[in-house]
């Protein structure tokens, strides 16, 4: 009897032995994360989620404004809440970026579009502290950490070309750190950089070099929280180890680095880029990537790959057809040879308008050759773009399939996905892109969830297959239109199918040679499969879209 048992539990340990060895043999790999084919989500923190009513009116921001142009509540923790419900993760978000999330001044400015505060985060105060109304140090440690859980990226906003306007409760940064005019023109090279943006915005000498003593006003703030002799070390340290000159952009630059170092924040998009000399990103890449090695050495078991940092610009009005050059008229600047992987695509929105393997091929083309190593930040609307694809929302469902399916990085902006209105009455300015989310018609409107699950299927497919935004387009057949990416770099080989426009229930394409005879396939917007016969599949589902892969 005996002897029975062990032989019966020896033949059960084998049969699950070998029954694990299968599972474990045919678990899906995980798919790297690149840049090159990020799905960045991007959003207004005080737009986006209210998860902490307590610090909705700091600074007694309490003055009237104009409509839009207050703090609305949104902050770090709601960005957590909604990370928590595992919203970023139905969408196939790879990157979370987020508005500046440093000090704004505390009182408001009327720029001519109604009185206004520093809601958006990009009217700086104070360069080492967050913002009360976003949040808190511990906040964002518990966002970084609970983001790169779920394999997304933390890429937050930087401000180096101005500090916030000039109020009765916020001093301006003395003279030899910023100049108050003349206001910039626009008609070259130096009138886009030594000068204002507008009215009372202090612009940074960032083309100085000389040492500069710290605002006396920070000085006396940072006694009164009590970290003045901890702000000054640090300070001391980072110049030491830099040999920069204590000059007015190399003290920002520490600041800035200090969410690298201290959170481990993956990257930054960088504001007003081509108002400053191309020196200054140069200078500004270097002292990131020297913080992210910080950190990951600090931090072993918190790195999650071996990605550089990444530096994304918005040089305002770079399209991709530029390629690596941009046009002041009297002067071209490379970018991409001055700390940035990527810049933002601004003519995207126009280019939308295109046919898809018109867009698709000339974007695969200009990104495999002229910009290969580097990339481009496609959008359909903006926080501050007033002539958004579809500004309307009527194209909702093409501005997805296109936006997500195009070449380069996909860039949605909080509400691109839910239909969110851009054009709201009594608005002035950039603040009708700008309203809170409408979390009321993604609970609630079944159309808005049916535009959402468009977004979220093609997402998640770009999330799983590289070959979308790094890859190779080549056109499969012209009527119906089918295409295929193919991404081949090292070890990993990505091929992908996809079919647009097609007909609803039965359907058959061609997959070229992209997969052999019998190779058994599925389609990620349906979810139903198919086998490669005679070079073709056949499907039949309520949807005009495939999305093919390979099982």
């Amino acid at each position: 009897m005996i002897k029975k048992i062990i032989v019966f539990s020896l033949l059960a340990f084998l049969i699950c032995g070998n029954s694990f060895a299968q599972k474990k043999k045919t678990t899906t790999a995980k798919t790297p994360f690149l840049w090159e084919n990020a799905n960045v989500y991007f959003l207004l923190i005080d737009r986006f989620y209210n998860g902490d009513k307590s610090n909705d009116h700091t600074f007694n921001r309490n003055k009237q404004t104009g409509k839009l142009r207050g703090f609305e509540g949104g902050d770090i923790r709601g960005v957590i809440q909604k990370l928590d419900e595992g919203y970023f993760d139905k969408l196939g978000t790879t990157v979370i970026w987020m508005t500046p999330i440093v000090e704004q001044i505390h009182d408001g400015v009327d720029e001519g579009t109604g009185f206004s505060y520093g809601f958006h985060g990009y009217w700086t105060r104070d360069w080492s502290s967050i913002d009360p109304s976003f949040g808190t140090k511990k906040d964002l440690v518990e966002l970084v950490e609970k983001s790169h859980a779920k394999g997304i990226r933390i890429m937050l906003d930087a401000v180096i070309n101005h500090t916030g306007p000039v109020t009765s409760e916020d001093p301006v940064y003395p003279s030899d750190w910023v100049r108050t005019s003349p206001k910039c023109t626009y008609q070259s090279y130096e009138t886009y950089i030594n000068c204002t943006l507008v009215e009372n915005l202090p612009d940074v000498k960032t083309e100085s070099n000389n040492n500069v003593a710290l605002p006396p006003f920070l000085i006396e703030k940072w006694k009164k929280e009590g970290r003045y002799d901890e702000e000054i070390a640090e300070l001391d340290t980072f110049f030491k180890k830099t040999g920069y000159p204590r000059a007015p952009k190399y003290y920002i630059m520490k600041w800035l680095s200090d969410y690298i170092a201290d959170y481990g924040i993956d990257g930054y998009r960088v504001d007003t880029a081509k108002h400053t000399k191309e020196d200054v990103w140069t200078d500004f890449r270097k002292v990131c990537d020297i913080a992210f090695a910080d950190f990951k050495t600090k931090n072993p078991e918190k790195v999650i790959d071996t990605n550089p940092f990444f530096m994304v610009g918005e040089v305002y009005g770079y399209n991709i057809n530029s390629k690596r050059n941009y046009d002041f008229g009297d002067k071209i600047v490379n970018y991409f040879e001055n700390g940035f992987t990527g810049l933002i695509n601004f003519a995207f929105p126009y280019e939308a308008k295109m046919g898809y393997e018109e867009l698709f091929s000339k974007y695969s083309t200009i990104l495999n050759s002229d910009l290969k190593g580097n990339t481009v930040m496609n959008y359909i609307s903006s926080h501050d773009d007033s002539n958004p694809f579809d500004k309307k929302r009527e194209k909702t469902m093409e501005s997805a399939t296109k936006l997500l399916l195009a070449p380069g990085i996909s860039q949605t902006y909080y509400g691109d996905e839910s239909a969110r209105i851009l054009d709201i009455e009594g608005t002035k300015g950039d603040a009708t892109l700008r309203s809170f989310m409408n979390w009321e018609d993604i609970n609630t409107n079944s159309k808005t969830a049916e535009i959402e699950l468009h977004w979220q299927k093609i997402g998640n497919f770009r999330k799983k297959h590289l070959a979308i935004g790094a890859g190779v387009h080549a056109l499969i057949s012209s009527s119906p239109y089918v295409f295929s990416r193919t991404f081949v770099k090292e070890k990993i080989t990505d091929t992908v199918v996809i079919a647009l426009d097609l007909n609803y229930d039965q359907k058959e394409i061609s997959v070229g040679a992209i997969f052999k005879n019998g190779t058994k396939v599925k389609d990620a917007y349906s979810g139903k499969t198919s086998v490669v016969k005679n070079g073709k599949i056949k499907f039949d589902t309520n949807n005009t879209i495939l999305l093919i892969e390979k099982l």
